[in-house]
């Protein structure tokens, strides 16, 4: 793949993929009228921004078919299409997540059967419309009691098939990915990670990092919070369908304490003479194991924020400095501090 612009890239675990350390996240684009909406969204400000992201440098675009119910996807395909075929990212998508489309905003049941994964598959193909998927990932553990061995089962043979090249897990644990490991093992794991949700660090990524699994993180920026931009008024002021309005960490007393960590990361920000955004990203990709972060965008000018993270370092005195307002404020869970 050529590159248009000079963005490192690192190779995603065994995927045999180099992806640039930040890549483009398709949730919010996805639009109203499901269970975990961003509310209305622009769809042509939503294809341009894909396409600006990959003008930019980023390679690899992350969606799901459950984002607005199919629609994400078929952005995707508008973005893409035209494109030439060295200068197309990576995409990435997942199953796993039925909707009822009578019900759309009844939240989405967690399907491992093989049979449903198959058909989900070949739909996910023709909204994309490309022959192979890069990367396709379960979405979250299934419910509906099919062992985790058929559902990485399923994914083999869909690899085999050539209908996908990569696969991949997501919210999974460590014991459900020993299980995953059992029937052949996946290539990938997408937990979130930011400076408020630092769970993942404690034990799936040293887990991941010890067993060749390429991980890329998902919500590093806390869905807009730790932007620099957010404030109490923005969470009051958001829509009904908006599935923030609802989250704790939106509302108080959570939300002060995170605006406090975002308030100290705006300081570094200024320092390095970069964004707030950035800084965010920068910091769950600091965590080791790390291999990308994604990161969400509806308008073009929004990827400005975060595009420095894809080459930005903190140091040590950054990363303590985050640290100890962590610490003060006890804001969010898990370690305060990514450790090398």
């Amino acid at each position: 793949m050529t590159m248009p612009t000079g963005l490192p890239t690192v190779p995603l675990g065994r995927t045999g993929m180099d992806i640039t350390r930040a890549g483009f996240g398709a949730w919010a684009i996805g639009g109203a009228g499901w269970a975990f909406s961003w509310g209305e969204q622009d769809d042509d400000e939503a294809v341009a921004a894909i396409r600006y992201a990959v003008e930019s440098g980023i390679n690899w675009i992350d969606t799901a078919a459950v984002y607005g119910l199919g629609h994400s996807e078929e952005l995707v395909a508008r973005a893409l299409a035209g494109m030439p075929d060295n200068e197309r990212p990576y995409v990435f998508t997942k199953c796993g997540l039925v909707w009822d489309p009578q019900r759309p905003r009844v939240p989405s049941r967690r399907i491992g059967a093989p049979d449903s994964i198959r058909a989900e598959v070949d739909a996910s193909l023709r909204r994309l419309g490309v022959e192979r998927i890069d990367l396709y990932q379960m979405h979250w553990p299934p419910e509906d009691g099919t062992p985790i061995a058929d559902v990485v089962g399923t994914l083999h043979e869909l690899r085999e098939a050539g209908k996908v090249r990569a696969i991949g897990v997501s919210n999974f644990d460590v014991a459900q990915l020993e299980e995953a490991a059992k029937a052949g093992g996946v290539d990938t794991l997408q937990p979130p990670l930011s400076a408020i949700n630092r769970e993942a660090a404690a034990e799936i990524l040293p887990y991941c990092a010890e067993h060749g699994i390429g991980v890329i993180v998902y919500s590093p920026m806390q869905s807009g919070l730790l932007t620099g931009s957010w404030s109490a008024e923005r969470s009051a002021a958001l829509s009904e369908d908006d599935w923030r309005r609802r989250h704790p960490d939106f509302n108080e007393p959570a939300l002060g304490r995170i605006l406090e960590v975002a308030e100290v990361m705006k300081g570094i920000a200024a320092r390095h003479g970069t964004t707030t955004a950035a800084v965010a990203v920068a910091w769950a990709l600091a965590v080791p194991g790390v291999t990308g972060a994604i990161v969400g965008a509806r308008r073009p000018a929004q990827i400005d924020g975060w595009l420095p993270a894809a080459t930005l370092t903190l140091t040590d005195a950054d990363l303590d400095e985050i640290a100890a307002v962590i610490e003060r404020t006890g804001a969010g869970t898990g370690p305060s501090r990514p450790r090398g």
